[in-house]
């Protein structure tokens, strides 16, 4: 027999005593108590579990800006789709790094943002678009495993809570394979006081798995900003009807047409009690009546079934991870009110900017590729031509005023664009991409980076700097007391240019530098040196790129019905092939692609540049067809035709 411990007889003492009805307090054990401090500091809210302070990727000093270094460059205004309300403030559609624009924004100028990020999966699922903008990014997240996925998302959470209100709120849209780890770090970076719910969609599907439970519901992270500044959360906007079977299980009404339980009321009711309330009924429907439950519906629960949209859903564009308006109608409804200021810096297709204009939210988006772009922007204004057509209810108030919106880009910037500029307004731009400071002091020097003279030259690529224009700008470089330097950018420069520079370098000791603004491919590494000094990854964040070359042609195949082609089209970009094709049959001044012919791509690049469409009616026609390449080219041909 084991031979009893001392503590074994103390614990005996205890249970023996306390089965008596008396306490007896046995002898106090000697403890042995740690010297380290940190053994008494807990993390907050955590209990005893130990959990870093700092999310991953963060720097006391510089915060997340060591990692993603910040960098100076402009916003380019490409278009400005009108709906015919201009006084109102536009909505924002951005091309680019959303770290990078978020960066640009105004801080707490947001109340709500949904962001559905690129799942950590490794599938060639997240790469929708084919864009290389887009498969460069997604190489920057695998790089680093898991914890350079979470610093490459956290950089973004930061930045995202610096933008919301402090009554602002944020659903972040995962899976299973990292929304664990997401909600570590968001706990770091929003709060852990700040998690409000963790929301389960799920959804029906084909089940495959035979050797555990299939997956079938994504995680939706829903956090305020600051719990005690009350964000918006409107319960009454997203009740859910009552099922058939609750309806006949509480089949009795009263004489005002209430449901009523085994022949007795609820509190709330206005007729008079039958029975008093036990003090858990009391506990349980305080706030909310029964009354209330049964004729208006559930309160919101934090799981839901949604299927994904269907084949023959109008709102489908062919994307694989396409999300149903549904979904964003109702996270849209519960955290935000009319007039708010909805985000996704993920944009995608566009569901949340055009669920978010129908509910009569304003709204900003962005997304690193141009045919998310492309295709946001057709959607938005699909969406509103038809909605103005029939006269639809766009809000819960009445028909709203829908708001213009307007693209800009950063850091993929259009040639085209720029020749069209005005010479002040196209030096500007350039120097600020260049990171120097503007001047309009003098009308040979437009600018200056670190003190040395800029000269910018005119706006069309044709137009390349002269000779006098250089004679010009030394002799001003001349009269600047103890600078002998100055640099000039254009798109080109004329061989008697270099010739008289390389002269005055030898005769008069000055230093000219001639640096070419890069046409992909051709890039400049001096002209983007700033960007790519900072980090590895920046190399591809400057570019300046041309539009497709469209060559159309049409033949009639049968009554009404005809065949488009525009197969010996071209990208123009070095390097690059077209890899979208969006299709007008019924143009009116803006382009909104005809239902089908928004996001066409195959197996086969001519399945996409070949296309028939059979017309309502006979008659003139104009006809709208839109390219984009996967360099972020995008190119626009309208074309009259007669019908027959």
């Amino acid at each position: 027999m084991p031979r009893k411990r001392k503590n074994d007889n103390k614990e005996e003492l205890k249970i023996q005593s306390q089965s008596n009805g008396d306490f007896v307090n046995p002898e106090p054990e000697e403890v042995e108590i740690p010297v380290q401090e940190e053994f008494y500091q807990m993390p907050t809210r955590f209990g005893n579990v130990p959990v870093d302070k700092a999310p991953l990727g963060w720097d006391e000093q510089r915060r997340f800006e060591k990692v993603y270094p910040r960098v100076s460059l402009p916003f380019q205004q490409i278009e400005r789709v009108s709906f015919g309300h201009s006084e109102l403030e536009p909505n924002k559609l951005f091309f680019g790094d959303n770290l990078h624009i978020m960066r640009l924004l105004p801080s707490k100028s947001i109340d709500l943002i949904y962001i559905d990020p690129p799942f950590f999966s490794g599938k060639n699922y997240n790469i929708l678009y084919g864009d290389k903008n887009e498969l460069r990014s997604f190489q920057d997240i695998w790089e680093g495993g898991m914890p350079g996925y979470l610093i490459w998302l956290n950089a973004r959470l930061y930045e995202m809570k610096r933008l919301l209100k402090d009554t602002g709120s944020i659903y972040v849209h995962l899976d299973w394979h990292a929304s664990h780890y997401v909600k570590v770090e968001m706990d770091k970076i929003f709060g852990y006081e700040n998690f409000l719910n963790d929301i389960s969609w799920c959804y029906r599907g084909y089940e495959h798995n035979k050797s555990y439970f299939n997956r079938k519901h994504d995680s939706i992270l829903f956090y305020a900003k600051n719990i005690k500044s009350k964000s918006a959360f409107n319960y009454d906007k997203i009740r859910e009807e009552l099922s058939d079977v609750t309806k006949k299980k509480y089949k009795h009404k009263d004489e005002n047409g209430f449901y009523r339980i085994r022949g007795r009321n609820i509190k709330g009711s206005p007729v008079k009690q039958q029975t008093d309330l036990t003090h858990e009924q009391e506990e349980k429907y305080s706030g909310l009546t029964y009354r209330q439950y049964l004729t208006e519906g559930t309160l919101p629960r934090d799981w839901f079934v949604l299927d994904f949209i269907n084949q023959a859903s109008n709102e489908k564009i062919g994307y694989p991870t396409q999300k149903p308006e549904e979904l964003l109608e109702k996270l849209i409804l519960a955290a935000s009110n009319d007039g708010d200021v909805v985000a996704d810096f993920f944009c995608g297709g566009g569901t949340t900017p055009v669920t978010a204009q129908e509910l009569g939210r304003k709204w900003i988006a962005s997304d690193i590729s141009r045919i998310a772009v492309a295709l946001t922007a057709d959607r938005i204004s699909v969406e509103a031509e038809e909605n103005k057509d029939r006269k639809v209810q766009t809000t819960l108030s009445g028909i709203s005023d829908i708001s213009d919106f307007i693209i800009e880009h950063w850091g993929i910037y259009e040639i085209q664009k720029l020749s069209k500029m005005k010479s002040a307004q196209f030096r500007k731009f350039i120097i600020e991409a260049y990171n120097g400071r503007p001047d309009t002091t003098s009308d040979n020097i437009h600018g200056y980076k670190n003190g040395e003279p800029l000269f910018v030259g005119d706006p069309e690529p044709d137009d390349r700097i002269s000779k006098e224009e250089v004679v010009a700008f030394a002799k001003i470089i001349l009269t600047k007391k103890g600078i002998h330097r100055g640099t000039m950018l254009g798109w080109a420069f004329s061989p008697d240019a270099r010739v008289v520079a390389e002269k005055l370098v030898a005769r008069e000791g000055i230093t000219l530098d001639f640096v070419k603004l890069n046409l992909i491919p051709v890039d400049s590494p001096e002209f983007k040196s700033h960007i790519t000094d900072k980090h590895p990854s920046y190399v591809d964040l400057v570019s300046f790129i041309l539009p497709p070359l469209i060559r159309f042609g049409f033949n009639k195949t049968g009554d009404l019905k005809y065949e488009f082609d525009v197969t010996e089209s071209t990208s123009m970009n070095s390097g690059s092939k077209i890899i979208n094709v969006q299709w007008d049959f019924d143009y009116r001044n803006r382009f909104s692609s005809t239902r089908g012919y928004s996001f066409l791509r195959g197996k086969k690049n001519e399945s996409l540049l070949k296309v028939e469409y059979t017309f309502p009616s006979a008659g003139k026609r104009k006809i709208a067809c839109r390219v984009q390449d996967d360099k972020g080219g995008e190119a626009t041909l309208i074309k009259e035709i007669g019908i027959e």
